[in-house]
């Protein structure tokens, strides 16, 4: 990767703002080239070698080509054969910023993304990115250091149980008693991680095994008894749901994440436009079905499109793919679709039946599921089985057409953060990656940019975690360094992993960010407003007041170019001028309006029939065409 030099930076940061002001004139500076990466030897597989060089050639085995993480004593041994090896490790700032990297890095790539950290604190510091990823099923290795074996239970220094904190929030965890072991635990963990339901896995290596004498072999035998994943759906089950799809006359394809896990975009979008039925994507599944699509109704859920809320409101038939029916979907459980049946397909059997009564369960992956379901659609069709969907088609336009996504100019003339997002979306385009935090930007990002391809949107869906766009935009620049990638940021989220700015100008990783500064934590201001009689409790930052900090001076002082913009007719030569940066971060300073809110809008813990379109806007809608 590029490494930039301050003079670089400086001259970069000159060439953004004469971009972006054509006033200004700037110098030309030359190009700059990187430093090849040397290869490394490697010995043969019976020399004798440490517990430490063991787990550098099991990642190498492994064919990880990148690590983020910070070394510290239980974990040191590691890093000296990985000063040698073909492993790329990228020095973060903080471990957080590690582990959010290791799962930007696994969603935009699909492979299995790995972070390292110490013992004690360092590997406390990953609990939260451990936790965002088993909440969004990513696949994630966390290697940490422990104390040495004879210190475990002594309360020594930096010790923490790492394992127990994690088993909670792993999908697996290991910790690794003696040095022969370590190949096997590895491929294990990879193995664990990456198949079935995807899930952050964690291996926990005391520093004396690292340090222990052993060989190393490859590759190992896997000792996982009773660990065999279901992929292929039972028959009986896809025969059962195409019958029901082929009846139904207010079908739903209720689509999750699993889909984009399992690869399955393609067979989606022949299922469905072989039948027909709408489709909702949920805020982890976008860009799994094109947002374009006639036949795609929109996000569901408490932020949702308010056809898609009512799609599946008012459905006969829902039909879930790799979706848990979580709370933020559903709303008040107990209201949810009282009318529907539910085929519910997911590759965990604990998640079927977990919140909804299910009537036809589906364990599987979701590609084999899609494609069997394909195959006996087609049957159903062949012996003259066809729904009938136009009256349901007509009510569900006719919600589009008269409750489209949209906003309201801010009367004050304050910047409209819509629309600098939608602006955004519109120059950069479909290919891009978009990285949202959590929040306010979030919806609006999710809403007003339009997700063409799969992989192209990545957030913190279940854990909600601030301060995730950041660190998992550097990721996704190291896994697709070729692609543009745009993280959408608050001023609140922004200010709690931005360090790792620094790692991507030291890196050469260009990633852009993209602050909507609205002055507050947007979203519980929000709340506030709506629930709290505009009682602003602890929610003004004074990123506006007082402009602490000023963003693009923070931006300057992390190895970025810092822009700032504050009018709508300047929005667009700002994004520009930002897309013309491609050897240096970029971060811009959108400061927005503060009122600016998010509709439409379930309220917490109300049925999704409660749906406000705006403030003070229930939509209409006439019970007696259901």
């Amino acid at each position: 990767m590029t490494r930039p030099t301050p003079e670089t930076l400086a001259h970069t940061a000159r060439r953004a703002r004469a971009a972006a002001d054509p006033t200004l004139d700037v110098d030309q500076a030359a190009t700059r080239t990187a430093t090849p990466a040397v290869p490394a030897v490697r010995p043969a597989a019976a020399t004798p070698i440490s517990g430490a060089g063991s787990l550098v050639r099991s990642l190498e085995a492994l064919e990880v080509d990148v690590v983020f993480g910070i070394p510290g004593g239980a974990i040191l041994p590691a890093y000296d054969p990985l000063y040698d090896s073909t492993v790329r490790h990228i020095l973060v700032r903080h471990e957080q910023g590690a582990g959010h990297a290791a799962t930007g890095y696994a969603q935009a790539t699909g492979k299995v993304g790995v972070c390292i950290a110490t013992s004690g604190p360092g590997a406390t510091n990953l609990v939260t990115p451990i936790a965002d990823a088993y909440m969004d099923s990513v696949a994630m290795v966390a290697i940490t250091g422990q104390v040495a074996s004879p210190l475990i239970g002594t309360d020594g220094f930096q010790e923490a149980d790492i394992q127990g904190i994690t088993l909670p929030i792993t999908k697996h965890n290991f910790l690794v008693q003696n040095a022969e072991e370590i190949p096997r635990v590895l491929a294990e963990a990879f193995h664990l991680a990456s198949s079935g339901r995807p899930g952050p896995v964690l291996v926990d290596i005391p520093k004396d095994v690292l340090q222990a004498p052993t060989t190393f072999s490859w590759p190992p035998t896997l000792d996982l008894p009773g660990y065999r994943p279901t992929l292929h759906p039972h028959g009986k089950q896809i025969r059962e749901a195409a019958r029901l799809m082929a009846a139904a006359r207010r079908p739903v394809l209720y689509v999750g994440g699993g889909v984009l896990k399992a690869g399955a975009t393609d067979g989606l979008r022949r299922l469905a436009e072989l039948t027909g039925i709408p489709v909702v994507t949920t805020l982890m599944a976008l860009g799994a079905f094109p947002d374009s699509h006639q036949q795609h109704l929109g996000m569901p859920g408490m932020h949702g499109t308010v056809a898609a809320v009512y799609g599946l409101q008012k459905a006969d038939l829902i039909i879930a793919l790799g979706a848990r029916f979580d709370d933020r979907v559903t709303g008040k459980l107990d209201s949810f679709a009282p009318d529907a049946t539910v085929v519910h397909a997911d590759i965990d059997p604990a998640e079927i039946g977990k919140n909804r009564h299910v009537d036809v369960p589906i364990v599987g992956d979701a590609k084999h599921v899609i494609d069997e379901l394909i195959a006996a659609v087609t049957v159903e069709r062949s012996a003259g089985h066809t729904a009938d969907l136009g009256d349901w088609w007509t009510q569900l336009d006719d919600l589009r057409n008269r409750y489209p996504l949209g906003y309201d100019e801010p009367v004050d003339g304050t910047l409209s953060p819509q629309y600098v997002i939608k602006r955004l979306g519109e120059i950069v385009g479909p290919d891009a990656i978009f990285v949202a935090g959590v929040g306010q930007h979030q919806m609006w990002a999710s809403q007003f940019i339009s997700y063409e391809k799969p992989y192209t949107w990545l957030n913190s869906g279940g854990l909600g975690t601030m301060g995730y766009a950041v660190p998992a935009a550097m990721g996704a620049k190291v896994g697709k360094p070729d692609t543009v990638v745009w993280a959408v940021d608050g001023d609140g989220c922004f200010q709690m992993t931005n360090q790792e700015l620094a790692t991507c100008a030291l890196e050469g990783i260009p990633v852009k960010i993209a602050v909507i500064n609205n002055g507050n934590l947007g979203m519980v201001r929000q709340w506030q407003t709506l629930f709290y009689n505009e009682r602003y409790s602890n929610t003004e930052l004074g990123t506006h007041k007082h402009r602490i900090p000023d963003f693009v001076k923070l931006a300057e002082a992390l190895g970025c170019v810092g822009l700032r913009c504050e009018s709508a007719d300047d929005v667009d030569k700002t994004i520009a001028a930002a897309m013309e940066i491609n050897d240096a971060p970029v971060v811009i300073d959108f400061v927005v309006g503060k009122d600016a809110m998010v509709w439409p809008m379930v309220a917490a813990g109300t049925s999704n029939d409660e749906i406000m379109f705006a403030r003070g806007v229930r939509p209409a809608f006439d019970e007696d065409d259901i």
